[in-house]
């Protein structure tokens, strides 16, 4: 069995945002065994797994990232669309934007502090289109 389905993920603003029951409720019940994989179909964004307990970690990872990729660099040519785009386009980049997960007795096999997160890179990204692939049986 292999399903796909496309959702738009309610906009957020910058920082690194817990989205897995967000994930779960625009999916169809998931198979007893099988693998999940989101792709995010952006370039100014990333999809990670990470703590799902503490949101300081949350918060300590955006304060990293934006410390490893800093705004406003003078060797950046791609600046017309804002000082945030640029360095936002790196850390996709160095994040990714794509994640696969595999599902056990019809649910996510994630680790015990694992969830799946939404790392917005931009001030105001809108809404994030995600294209969620179920193979299973």
């Amino acid at each position: 069995m292999v399903q796909q389905t496309e959702f738009t993920l309610r906009p957020r603003g910058r920082g690194c945002h817990l989205i897995t029951d967000e994930i779960l409720q625009n999916l169809s019940p998931l198979p007893q065994t099988g693998v999940l994989h989101l792709f995010l179909q952006h370039t100014s964004a990333a999809l990670t797994l990470n703590e799902n307990a503490d949101p300081d970690v949350r918060g300590d990872m955006t304060a990293i990232f934006d410390r490893l990729v800093r705004e406003r660099e003078p060797y950046y040519e791609h600046t017309l669309e804002g000082a945030d785009d640029m360095p936002a386009h790196a850390k996709s980049t160095l994040a990714g934007v794509s994640i696969t997960i595999p599902v056990t007795g019809g649910r996510l096999n994630l680790g015990t502090w694992q969830g799946i997160w939404l790392c917005e890179f931009r001030n105001r990204g809108g809404g994030r289109r995600i294209v969620a692939t179920v193979v299973g049986e």
